[in-house]
């Protein structure tokens, strides 16, 4: 999974919504396998289940006496992912494949059942390849961006409904925007704004006698501010986070794979807390980036950090 190429110029065909994907690559694969150490016969839980790249490994690992449970809230995630999955039964461990977010993890997994987790956090390829599903400023598409297409929040609300001094809370405090309230602004009085092309052709009006920064585009930390606010991604990594230390065994690995700082403060911190209390080992001092040929072959991986720590 990964964040929106935030390239201001044109990415490679497929490379990020709106144009034809040439297939899902998972981040860091190698890394994360590693340092989740699978023995077989354990139990392992892919909290971020996506197409499935992550947990074929997983699998392959685990053997016929292992368990391998997978959760996503997106439910074509779900079922694409359990084609793959179930492609080839032969010597594959159980597989308990779950409509759910992970920060559900402490009510679904039993104490100290898991010998690893593996959370692969951000925007599957699936979700932002598909301009319907609103996540991505490269294409026209609806102000969706919900990763759970049952859930309630979308961003079309966000954008059109907000108080403009909320939404610029949303868009600081998320998309670390510091023009966020000159974008809230634009965004009010260009109301109604329906699509995810209109909405970045007002972000970049409303910047364009700004100096940009680099070659982000104008839109990109807007754009994952409201697709973390819709989808409550901060607030259900504390929860992940929280009740991991209680499902995994002594022994058991957590591995997070975070694509944005947010993210990766949050993680950097609850590994750090847990290690002075006692309940971790840190095995990542600095986290783990992808090496210059991943990124060269999947350029999604260059803003990847990998943090992985052992309950003790």
């Amino acid at each position: 999974m990964a964040d929106e190429d935030s390239s201001w110029d044109k990415a490679p065909e497929g490379a990020h919504g709106g144009r034809k994907e040439v297939g899902h690559v998972s981040v860091l694969l190698k890394e994360a396998i590693d340092f989740l150490a699978i023995r077989r016969g354990g139990t392992c839980i892919d909290a971020t289940l996506g197409l499935g790249g992550h947990s074929l490994e997983i699998a392959s690992r685990l053997g016929p006496q292992g368990h391998l449970i997978g959760l996503d809230k997106d439910t074509q995630a779900l079922e694409l992912a359990r084609k793959r999955l179930f492609a080839d039964p032969a010597g594959k461990p159980k597989i308990t494949l779950l409509h759910s977010s992970f920060a559900e993890i402490g009510k679904l997994a039993p104490p100290a059942s898991a010998d690893g987790i593996l959370a692969d956090l951000g925007v599957s390829s699936l979700q932002f390849g598909d301009p319907g599903r609103g996540f991505s400023f490269q294409a026209e598409g609806p102000l969706d961006m919900r990763m759970d297409p049952q859930g309630e929040r979308t961003a079309d609300q966000v954008v059109n409904h907000m108080r403009e001094e909320d939404l610029a809370n949303v868009i600081y405090e998320f998309g670390e925007e510091r023009r966020s309230r000159r974008i809230a602004r634009a965004i009010v009085r260009a109301r109604p704004i329906r699509t995810t092309a209109h909405l970045a052709n007002v972000i970049s009006a409303a910047l364009r006698s700004m100096k940009n920064s680099g070659r982000i585009h104008p839109a990109t930390r807007t754009f994952q501010a409201i697709r973390i606010f819709v989808n409550r991604e901060l607030d259900d990594l504390k929860a992940l986070l929280e009740a991991a230390p209680q499902v995994l065994k002594p022994g058991g690995r957590l591995v997070v794979i975070s694509f944005h700082s947010l993210e990766d403060r949050i993680v950097k911190d609850a590994v750090r807390d847990g290690a002075k209390a006692g309940i971790y080992q840190v095995l990542t001092k600095k986290p783990v980036e992808a090496t210059e040929a991943e990124i060269a072959s999947n350029p999604r991986s260059r803003s990847a950090k990998l943090r992985a720590a052992e309950r003790i």
